[in-house]
Protein backbone atom coordinates (compact mmCIF):
# COMPACT_ATOMS: atom_id res chain seq x y z
CA UNK A 1 0.00 0.00 0.00
CA UNK A 2 2.83 2.40 0.90
CA UNK A 3 4.60 1.67 -2.39
CA UNK A 4 1.42 2.26 -4.40
CA UNK A 5 0.91 5.63 -2.70
CA UNK A 6 4.53 6.68 -3.22
CA UNK A 7 4.38 5.81 -6.93
CA UNK A 8 0.81 7.07 -7.34
CA UNK A 9 -0.10 3.77 -9.01
CA UNK A 10 -3.83 4.45 -8.74
CA UNK A 11 -3.41 7.12 -11.43
CA UNK A 12 -0.50 5.67 -13.37
CA UNK A 13 -2.57 4.26 -16.25
CA UNK A 14 -3.61 7.82 -17.11
CA UNK A 15 0.02 9.00 -17.06
CA UNK A 16 1.72 9.71 -20.39
CA UNK A 17 5.40 8.64 -20.45
CA UNK A 18 7.88 11.01 -22.13
CA UNK A 19 8.06 10.73 -25.92
CA UNK A 20 11.53 9.16 -25.92
CA UNK A 21 10.30 6.38 -23.63
CA UNK A 22 7.25 5.72 -25.80
CA UNK A 23 9.42 5.49 -28.92
CA UNK A 24 12.51 3.67 -27.66
CA UNK A 25 11.69 1.57 -24.59
CA UNK A 26 12.06 -1.89 -26.12
CA UNK A 27 9.20 -3.98 -24.77
CA UNK A 28 5.52 -4.66 -25.27
CA UNK A 29 2.51 -6.75 -24.31
CA UNK A 30 1.44 -9.17 -27.03
CA UNK A 31 -0.85 -12.21 -26.91
CA UNK A 32 -1.62 -14.72 -24.15
CA UNK A 33 -0.35 -18.13 -23.15
CA UNK A 34 -2.46 -21.30 -23.22
CA UNK A 35 -3.96 -20.41 -19.82
CA UNK A 36 -4.85 -16.84 -20.76
CA UNK A 37 -1.90 -15.11 -19.09
CA UNK A 38 -0.64 -12.00 -20.94
CA UNK A 39 2.87 -12.12 -22.42
CA UNK A 40 5.38 -9.30 -21.83
CA UNK A 41 8.23 -9.11 -24.38
CA UNK A 42 11.62 -7.47 -23.81
CA UNK A 43 13.88 -6.87 -26.82
CA UNK A 44 17.47 -6.51 -25.61
CA UNK A 45 19.05 -5.70 -29.01
CA UNK A 46 16.94 -2.55 -29.31
CA UNK A 47 17.32 -1.46 -25.69
CA UNK A 48 19.48 1.67 -25.51
CA UNK A 49 19.36 2.04 -21.74
CA UNK A 50 22.20 4.54 -21.77
CA UNK A 51 20.34 6.75 -24.23
CA UNK A 52 17.12 6.51 -22.23
CA UNK A 53 18.81 7.33 -18.92
CA UNK A 54 20.49 10.35 -20.54
CA UNK A 55 17.13 11.53 -21.85
CA UNK A 56 14.76 11.08 -18.89
CA UNK A 57 15.14 10.79 -15.15
CA UNK A 58 15.60 7.39 -13.59
CA UNK A 59 12.29 7.86 -11.77
CA UNK A 60 10.42 8.50 -15.03
CA UNK A 61 11.86 5.35 -16.59
CA UNK A 62 11.01 3.32 -13.48
CA UNK A 63 7.51 4.76 -13.58
CA UNK A 64 7.14 3.58 -17.19
CA UNK A 65 8.03 0.04 -16.08
CA UNK A 66 5.56 0.19 -13.20
CA UNK A 67 2.92 1.39 -15.67
CA UNK A 68 3.56 -1.74 -17.75
CA UNK A 69 3.13 -3.86 -14.61
CA UNK A 70 -0.22 -2.22 -13.91
CA UNK A 71 -1.30 -2.70 -17.54
CA UNK A 72 -0.44 -6.39 -17.23
CA UNK A 73 -2.50 -6.69 -14.03
CA UNK A 74 -5.38 -4.94 -15.78
CA UNK A 75 -5.09 -7.43 -18.64
CA UNK A 76 -5.15 -10.30 -16.12
CA UNK A 77 -8.34 -8.91 -14.62
CA UNK A 78 -9.95 -8.59 -18.04
CA UNK A 79 -8.97 -12.16 -18.94
CA UNK A 80 -10.44 -13.34 -15.63
CA UNK A 81 -13.76 -11.79 -16.55
CA UNK A 82 -13.81 -13.07 -20.13
CA UNK A 83 -12.02 -16.44 -20.06
CA UNK A 84 -10.85 -17.86 -16.73
CA UNK A 85 -9.18 -16.64 -13.57
CA UNK A 86 -5.77 -15.23 -14.49
CA UNK A 87 -3.34 -13.82 -11.93
CA UNK A 88 0.11 -14.27 -13.49
CA UNK A 89 2.01 -13.26 -16.61
CA UNK A 90 4.77 -14.68 -18.80
CA UNK A 91 7.82 -12.58 -19.68
CA UNK A 92 9.85 -13.35 -22.82
CA UNK A 93 13.36 -11.89 -23.00
CA UNK A 94 15.03 -11.88 -26.42
CA UNK A 95 18.74 -11.56 -25.63
CA UNK A 96 19.95 -11.48 -29.23
CA UNK A 97 22.46 -8.66 -29.62
CA UNK A 98 23.45 -8.50 -25.95
CA UNK A 99 26.78 -6.65 -25.79
CA UNK A 100 29.06 -4.69 -23.49
CA UNK A 101 26.98 -1.55 -24.00
CA UNK A 102 24.16 -3.22 -22.10
CA UNK A 103 26.49 -3.66 -19.11
CA UNK A 104 26.91 0.11 -18.61
CA UNK A 105 27.03 0.57 -14.83
CA UNK A 106 24.13 3.07 -14.38
CA UNK A 107 22.01 0.86 -16.65
CA UNK A 108 22.81 -2.25 -14.61
CA UNK A 109 21.99 -0.33 -11.41
CA UNK A 110 18.64 0.69 -12.92
CA UNK A 111 17.84 -2.95 -13.76
CA UNK A 112 18.81 -4.00 -10.24
CA UNK A 113 16.58 -1.33 -8.71
CA UNK A 114 13.61 -2.30 -10.87
CA UNK A 115 14.02 -6.00 -10.09
CA UNK A 116 14.19 -5.23 -6.37
CA UNK A 117 10.94 -3.24 -6.61
CA UNK A 118 9.36 -5.97 -8.73
CA UNK A 119 10.24 -8.66 -6.19
CA UNK A 120 8.97 -6.58 -3.28
CA UNK A 121 5.73 -5.27 -4.78
CA UNK A 122 4.70 -7.73 -7.52
CA UNK A 123 6.00 -11.01 -6.03
CA UNK A 124 3.25 -13.28 -7.36
CA UNK A 125 2.84 -11.72 -10.80
CA UNK A 126 5.40 -13.71 -12.79
CA UNK A 127 4.65 -17.27 -13.92
CA UNK A 128 7.72 -17.81 -16.13
CA UNK A 129 10.62 -15.75 -17.43
CA UNK A 130 11.62 -17.26 -20.78
CA UNK A 131 15.04 -16.34 -22.20
CA UNK A 132 15.61 -16.88 -25.93
CA UNK A 133 18.71 -16.36 -28.09
CA UNK A 134 20.95 -16.15 -25.03
CA UNK A 135 24.46 -15.15 -26.11
CA UNK A 136 27.79 -16.03 -24.49
CA UNK A 137 27.55 -12.78 -22.55
CA UNK A 138 24.23 -13.76 -20.96
CA UNK A 139 25.78 -15.52 -17.90
CA UNK A 140 27.69 -12.31 -17.13
CA UNK A 141 24.52 -10.20 -17.31
CA UNK A 142 22.56 -12.74 -15.27
CA UNK A 143 25.20 -12.80 -12.53
CA UNK A 144 24.90 -9.02 -12.20
CA UNK A 145 21.18 -9.22 -11.42
CA UNK A 146 21.14 -12.62 -9.70
CA UNK A 147 21.55 -11.21 -6.15
CA UNK A 148 18.43 -9.09 -6.69
CA UNK A 149 16.04 -11.94 -7.46
CA UNK A 150 14.83 -14.61 -5.08
CA UNK A 151 15.55 -18.30 -5.41
CA UNK A 152 11.89 -18.87 -6.29
CA UNK A 153 12.16 -16.33 -9.10
CA UNK A 154 15.33 -17.99 -10.40
CA UNK A 155 13.47 -21.29 -10.65
CA UNK A 156 10.97 -19.57 -12.96
CA UNK A 157 13.68 -18.75 -15.51
CA UNK A 158 13.41 -20.99 -18.58
CA UNK A 159 16.20 -21.06 -21.20
CA UNK A 160 15.07 -23.30 -24.13
CA UNK A 161 18.35 -23.32 -26.09
CA UNK A 162 18.86 -23.31 -29.86
CA UNK A 163 15.48 -24.95 -30.51
CA UNK A 164 13.59 -22.16 -28.74
CA UNK A 165 11.21 -21.63 -31.68
CA UNK A 166 9.98 -25.18 -31.20
CA UNK A 167 9.81 -24.79 -27.41
CA UNK A 168 7.95 -21.47 -27.16
CA UNK A 169 4.67 -22.87 -28.60
CA UNK A 170 4.59 -25.23 -25.59
CA UNK A 171 4.00 -22.14 -23.46
CA UNK A 172 2.18 -19.87 -25.93
CA UNK A 173 -0.27 -21.00 -28.61
CA UNK A 174 1.08 -20.34 -32.14
CA UNK A 175 -1.83 -18.02 -32.97
CA UNK A 176 -0.86 -15.90 -29.92
CA UNK A 177 2.86 -15.94 -30.75
CA UNK A 178 4.42 -13.52 -33.28
CA UNK A 179 5.95 -15.08 -36.40
CA UNK A 180 9.26 -13.54 -35.28
CA UNK A 181 9.17 -15.88 -32.28
CA UNK A 182 8.00 -19.03 -34.03
CA UNK A 183 4.22 -18.52 -34.07
CA UNK A 184 1.66 -17.43 -36.65
CA UNK A 185 0.57 -14.04 -35.28
CA UNK A 186 1.31 -11.01 -37.45
CA UNK A 187 0.21 -7.39 -37.75
CA UNK A 188 -2.78 -6.58 -40.01
CA UNK A 189 -0.27 -5.55 -42.71
CA UNK A 190 1.52 -8.89 -42.38
CA UNK A 191 4.54 -7.69 -40.39
CA UNK A 192 5.91 -10.78 -38.58
CA UNK A 193 7.30 -8.75 -35.66
CA UNK A 194 3.90 -7.43 -34.49
CA UNK A 195 5.20 -3.86 -34.35
CA UNK A 196 1.75 -2.59 -33.36
CA UNK A 197 2.14 -4.38 -30.02
CA UNK A 198 5.89 -4.77 -29.41
CA UNK A 199 8.30 -1.84 -29.44
CA UNK A 200 11.67 -3.02 -30.77
CA UNK A 201 13.42 0.15 -29.60
CA UNK A 202 16.57 1.43 -31.25
CA UNK A 203 19.37 3.89 -30.59
CA UNK A 204 18.08 7.04 -28.88
CA UNK A 205 18.93 10.17 -30.93
CA UNK A 206 21.19 12.63 -29.10
CA UNK A 207 18.58 15.33 -29.64
CA UNK A 208 16.67 13.75 -26.72
CA UNK A 209 19.63 13.96 -24.32
CA UNK A 210 18.79 16.34 -21.48
CA UNK A 211 22.37 17.51 -21.11
CA UNK A 212 22.01 18.98 -24.61
CA UNK A 213 19.05 21.07 -23.50
CA UNK A 214 19.04 24.43 -21.74
CA UNK A 215 20.04 24.11 -18.10
CA UNK A 216 17.44 25.46 -15.69
CA UNK A 217 18.70 28.23 -13.40
CA UNK A 218 17.62 27.95 -9.77
CA UNK A 219 17.81 30.52 -7.01
CA UNK A 220 20.12 28.66 -4.63
CA UNK A 221 23.45 26.90 -5.11
CA UNK A 222 25.29 25.13 -2.29
CA UNK A 223 28.59 23.23 -2.24
CA UNK A 224 28.42 19.66 -0.90
CA UNK A 225 31.77 18.01 -0.12
CA UNK A 226 32.46 14.34 -0.73
CA UNK A 227 30.97 12.27 2.08
CA UNK A 228 29.02 15.30 3.31
CA UNK A 229 25.29 15.98 3.25
CA UNK A 230 22.92 18.91 2.90
CA UNK A 231 19.62 19.09 4.77
CA UNK A 232 16.70 21.06 3.32
CA UNK A 233 13.63 21.62 5.50
CA UNK A 234 10.06 22.39 4.44
CA UNK A 235 7.35 23.03 7.01
CA UNK A 236 4.10 21.16 6.28
CA UNK A 237 1.12 22.83 7.98
CA UNK A 238 -2.57 22.00 7.77
CA UNK A 239 -5.45 21.52 10.25
CA UNK A 240 -4.88 18.72 12.74
CA UNK A 241 -1.10 19.05 12.85
CA UNK A 242 0.67 17.56 15.87
CA UNK A 243 4.15 16.96 17.19
CA UNK A 244 5.76 13.59 16.59
CA UNK A 245 9.01 11.71 16.17
CA UNK A 246 10.95 11.95 12.94
CA UNK A 247 10.20 9.06 10.59
CA UNK A 248 11.42 8.05 7.15
CA UNK A 249 8.74 8.62 4.51
CA UNK A 250 10.86 7.84 1.44
CA UNK A 251 13.85 5.44 1.37
CA UNK A 252 17.27 6.81 0.39
CA UNK A 253 17.84 6.70 -3.36
CA UNK A 254 20.94 7.12 -5.50
CA UNK A 255 20.73 9.41 -8.52
CA UNK A 256 23.26 9.95 -11.31
CA UNK A 257 22.46 13.65 -11.48
CA UNK A 258 25.67 14.40 -13.38
CA UNK A 259 24.04 12.56 -16.30
CA UNK A 260 20.43 13.70 -16.19
CA UNK A 261 18.24 15.93 -13.97
CA UNK A 262 16.08 14.19 -11.41
CA UNK A 263 12.69 15.25 -10.08
CA UNK A 264 9.84 13.90 -8.06
CA UNK A 265 7.10 14.63 -5.58
CA UNK A 266 5.87 13.25 -2.28
CA UNK A 267 2.41 13.64 -0.78
CA UNK A 268 2.74 14.56 2.91
CA UNK A 269 -0.02 12.86 4.90
CA UNK A 270 0.92 14.39 8.27
CA UNK A 271 1.87 17.81 9.57
CA UNK A 272 5.47 18.47 10.51
CA UNK A 273 8.84 19.40 9.05
CA UNK A 274 9.82 17.54 5.88
CA UNK A 275 13.61 17.14 5.81
CA UNK A 276 15.34 16.42 2.52
CA UNK A 277 18.94 15.17 2.60
CA UNK A 278 21.38 15.56 -0.28
CA UNK A 279 24.43 13.36 0.18
CA UNK A 280 27.56 13.40 -2.00
CA UNK A 281 28.58 9.71 -2.11
CA UNK A 282 30.78 9.62 -5.21
CA UNK A 283 34.31 8.23 -4.85
CA UNK A 284 35.62 10.34 -7.72
CA UNK A 285 36.33 13.05 -8.67
CA UNK A 286 37.59 13.94 -5.18
CA UNK A 287 36.42 17.56 -5.23
CA UNK A 288 33.14 18.89 -3.85
CA UNK A 289 29.98 19.25 -5.93
CA UNK A 290 27.67 22.20 -6.40
CA UNK A 291 24.20 20.78 -7.04
CA UNK A 292 21.49 23.09 -8.31
CA UNK A 293 18.09 22.23 -6.92
CA UNK A 294 14.73 23.39 -5.75
CA UNK A 295 12.16 22.11 -3.28
CA UNK A 296 8.66 23.57 -3.08
CA UNK A 297 5.60 22.95 -0.95
CA UNK A 298 2.53 22.98 -3.17
CA UNK A 299 -0.87 23.42 -1.54
CA UNK A 300 -3.78 22.16 -3.66
CA UNK A 301 -7.31 23.37 -3.11
CA UNK A 302 -8.28 19.96 -1.83
CA UNK A 303 -6.25 17.12 -0.34
CA UNK A 304 -2.87 17.01 1.38
CA UNK A 305 0.10 19.25 0.77
CA UNK A 306 2.79 18.09 -1.59
CA UNK A 307 6.51 18.67 -1.22
CA UNK A 308 8.41 18.66 -4.49
CA UNK A 309 12.13 18.42 -5.07
CA UNK A 310 13.84 18.82 -8.40
CA UNK A 311 17.53 17.97 -8.54
CA UNK A 312 19.28 19.05 -11.72
CA UNK A 313 22.67 17.61 -10.95
CA UNK A 314 26.09 18.82 -10.08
Amino acid sequence: VKFRKQQDLHNILAWQPPEVVRLYNANGICGHDSEGSPVWYHIIRGLDLRGLLLSVSRQELLRAEFQSCELLLQECEQQSQEVRKVEKIIAVFDFEGLSQRHLWKPGVEFAQEFLTALEANYPEMLKNRIVVRASKLFPVAFNLIKPYITEEMRRKVVIPGDNWKQELPKFISPDQLPVEFGGTMADPNGNPKCLTKINYGGKVPRSYYLRNQVRVQYEHQVTVGRGSSLQVENEILFPGCRAGEMMEVLPSQRHNTHLVPEGGSLTCLQAGVCKIYWVHWSHFPPHAKKPDGESDVLCPRKGPLKGELRDVGG
